[in-house]
């Protein structure tokens, strides 16, 4: 654009023009409802101005490429970066001086800022012969972004397992720790996994925002319709309630919302999970340590001797849980778990081919939760369109819906949202163990 603005008015408020016409100036901003730099561009360029919503980190970079000297922020850290890095990555105190270099620290420090702001679960951290690889996963797809070069890979994982307390001698096995770390005034809890590849260690940090996370079954996606049937099931006295779904599906929030309802002064619950990913107040949890002996059928023959009402085990992983889980729910106890199968009917298979019972599996599961994450358009830029005979026909359309013509609806990408979508909600299917399911186990 050729807008001429103040390079100092338009860092300070985050907002950066990206296109123009003779009556518009077309604008990039952080806060939209800061209204000030909108109309003092107004009055500067003597036109209107129309809004896109964007992050503060691409902002500062447009600036920068626009107005500055063409280097992105990441790319102002790199050129700041030691050129040493001739020594072998076997010389653990050099690894260790070059992890606790400033802009080393604050390279690491803008790869977890800017996955923050783009509302990233995961951060994927990946090296390759002649490129250290930086992916987001943003509503469960991964998303290349600007990443660090090659020659940096040793001091960026070094800094990594520093920050996670890991050994950053130890290059040949996998390690797990975490990241206890303050982003945007928020306290943030980073799970991070290394493991060895051909090229180096290869990272993988999960994100989890105690702050963000809203236990609430609405939020998760359960319907005005579907909520009281699964709630019913929820509140019975006894027997086992199991969610199932591959890794990532929500199965974890979903238990800890069902926690949070049956959380009251009169009930005590004991959780067994690994890891526990979110306290909550009144409920006693567990972590378990397998490298100590603590797994979760060990924690669980002890839990039952601690007068629980209601347990919750992390998963459902072999026999010697499953029996424990059974036996517990025999005994007058409430027992909720996860299992990692595709569907509801799933949960059946699985637990008769660890070697259930079929007669204990009736007498006991009182339901089975099926559910999985999709992405939601966003609403701002979705467009309809006429759904085709063809897929009306595979999809039975015209059994959900009175509307004729039947519209779907695609994602258009915008400025604020490059992919068109925005969020994930729950799908969800629920077996109830009835007793005509009864007699076909």
């Amino acid at each position: 654009p050729n807008v001429q603005l103040s390079v100092r008015f338009l860092k300070h408020h985050h907002v950066v023009p990206i296109g123009e016409t003779d009556t518009e100036v077309k604008l990039l901003i952080a806060d939209p409802a800061d209204h000030y730099p909108l109309e003092a561009i107004e009055l500067a360029t003597g036109r209107s101005v129309s809004l896109c919503v964007g992050l503060r980190p691409e902002i500062d970079d447009l600036i920068e490429r626009y107005y500055g000297q063409g280097r992105s922020a990441m790319g102002s850290i790199v050129e700041s970066l030691s050129d040493d890095n001739s020594r072998s990555e076997d010389d653990i105190e050099h690894l260790r001086d070059l992890a606790s270099e400033a802009p080393v620290i604050r390279l690491v420090n803008l790869v977890i800022q800017r996955a923050v702001e783009q509302r990233a679960s995961d951060i994927h951290i990946e090296p390759f012969e002649s490129r250290l690889k930086v992916r987001y996963r943003i509503d469960g797809v991964l998303h290349e972004v600007e990443s660090p070069p090659a020659a940096s890979t040793a001091a960026v994982i070094s800094r990594v397992k520093i920050m996670a307390k890991l050994n950053i001698a130890e290059r040949r096995l996998p390690q797990d720790g975490r990241i206890m770390i303050r982003v945007q005034g928020k306290e943030l809890d980073l799970r991070v996994s290394t493991v060895p590849t051909s090229h180096g260690e290869s990272v993988v940090m999960r994100i989890l925002d105690r702050e963000a996370v809203v236990f609430d079954f609405h939020t998760l996606g359960f319907t005005d319709e579907f909520l009281p049937k699964f709630t019913k099931v929820l509140e019975l006295p006894h027997g086992i309630l199991l969610v199932t779904g591959p890794t990532g599906s929500g199965k974890t929030t979903t238990l800890y919302t069902a926690l949070s309802k049956l959380n009251t002064p009169d009930v005590k619950i004991i959780t067994v999970e690994d890891p526990v990913e979110y306290q909550i107040e009144g409920i006693n949890q567990i972590q378990a340590k397998p490298a100590i002996g603590l797994d979760f059928s060990h924690a669980l023959r002890s839990i039952v001797r601690q007068d629980p009402d209601i347990i919750m085990i992390g998963e459902m992983r072999d026999l010697e849980t499953a029996k424990i889980a059974i036996q517990s729910a025999l005994t007058g106890h409430l027992v909720l778990s996860t299992l990692h199968t595709n569907n509801a009917a799933g949960g059946i298979t699985r637990l008769l081919d660890m070697g259930v019972e079929d007669y204990l599996l009736t007498s006991t599961v009182n339901g089975i939760l099926a559910q999985r994450l999709l992405r939601r358009l966003d609403r701002e830029s979705a467009q309809s369109y006429e759904a085709l005979p063809e897929v009306i026909r595979e999809f039975g359309l015209e059994k959900l819906t009175s509307e004729r013509p039947i519209k779907l609806y695609k994602p258009v990408p915008s400025p604020a949202y490059p992919s068109g979508y925005y969020g994930r909600t729950t799908i969800m299917e629920f077996l109830v163990m009835s007793d005509s399911i009864r007699r076909l186990i």
